[in-house]
């Protein structure tokens, strides 16, 4: 596998690229609900707007052949994977152009070309599956690392008991990230877990933690390049939490009845991750503006790419059954 050259912290001249990354991520949900709410995509949909320096930050630190797994929340995780937004836009159409050929859908993109070895839409599914990837990698001597997201709700599932136990015990070479909105579907985080700290689950695995501000992109990188060069050294996997904040509802036409009315309005205005990334570089608005319309035209132009994607036959429904 090839590999890049390892760095601990993010350039000064990375940033604004860093930046139109979240940004993009941010206008291709804000199309997606767009057209979710006009009636033109299937099923649930499940955005990341709030939690963008969780995937960038994370997914940037990557080497190759690294690998990740996502969860029901994943256009974020697969955007920043590197999958191009034309594939993630047809496959939320049910294209056959899209990176899932329109099986998958919101909860199911997967591109295991580039390392992304799917959403799950059952919480906590994306666990097991990366300990069994990071087990592959120790058994072959190879230098990777399997990378599983997941969020506060998911640390309450038997399987994230099982694959943290089993991947402490082998020392394989994953990171497990949790993405902390503190909302788990709608319960707050006090109501699901008698811990306040979540960092202390890695405690009953005796696996090392990590805990960094997830609206920071440059803590969120730096904090997971240490994760990943201690998986990578053959210490054993790592416990990676960010803490984070969820600005939209569970999913698009969640109507919050849990929550305060201004509670996430006032969290965009104070803790929104591009803007604090935007107010660090101190970037003049016309300097921002041009990089908006820049991803804005990527996005649109995503559009029109799903739209004249390729139905699925009908039979192609019977495909890839095995039971």
């Amino acid at each position: 596998m090839a590999k890049v050259e390892s760095k601990t912290t993010l350039a000064k001249s990375d940033l604004p690229d860093v930046l139109r990354e979240m940004l993009l991520i941010r206008r291709f949900e804000e199309k997606v609900e767009e057209r979710f709410r006009a009636g033109e995509l299937p099923g649930f949909l499940h955005v990341t707007i709030g939690e963008e320096a969780c995937a960038v930050g994370v997914c940037r630190a990557l080497e190759d052949g690294d690998v990740i797994a996502s969860t029901h929340r994943a256009h974020g995780h697969t955007l920043a994977k590197g999958t191009h937004p034309n594939e993630v836009m047809a496959e939320l159409y049910g294209k056959q152009e899209g990176c899932s050929h329109g099986y998958g859908g919101s909860m199911h993109l997967y591109d295991v070309e580039r390392g992304n070895l799917g959403a799950n839409a059952v919480i906590g599914g994306g666990l097991p599956q990366i300990t069994g990837a990071a087990l592959a990698f120790q058994m072959r001597g190879e230098s990777r690392v399997a990378v599983a997201f997941f969020g506060d709700g998911a640390t309450n599932i038997g399987t994230f008991h099982e694959a943290l136990n089993m991947a402490q015990l082998w020392k394989v070479p994953a990171v497990f990230v949790l993405e902390d909105n503190h909302w788990a579907e709608s319960t707050p985080e006090s109501q699901h877990s008698p811990i306040r700290d979540l960092s202390d689950r890695a405690k009953a695995f005796g696996m090392k933690a990590i805990k960094v501000d997830g609206q920071d992109v440059e803590a969120v990188y730096k904090a997971t390049r240490q994760a990943l060069d201690y998986a990578r050294s053959g210490k054993g996997p790592v416990y990676l939490h960010l803490d984070t904040l969820r600005f939209s509802g569970h999913y698009i036409g969640d109507p919050q009845v849990y929550r305060p009315k201004d509670e996430a309005k006032k969290l965009r205005e104070t803790r929104d991750p591009i803007e604090l990334l935007r107010a660090k570089l101190s970037m003049p608005d016309s300097e921002f503006e041009g990089m908006d319309a820049e991803v804005t035209e990527i996005v649109e132009a995503s559009v029109e790419f799903a739209k004249n994607g390729t139905d699925p036959a009908p039979e192609d429904a019977l495909k890839n059954v095995y039971a």
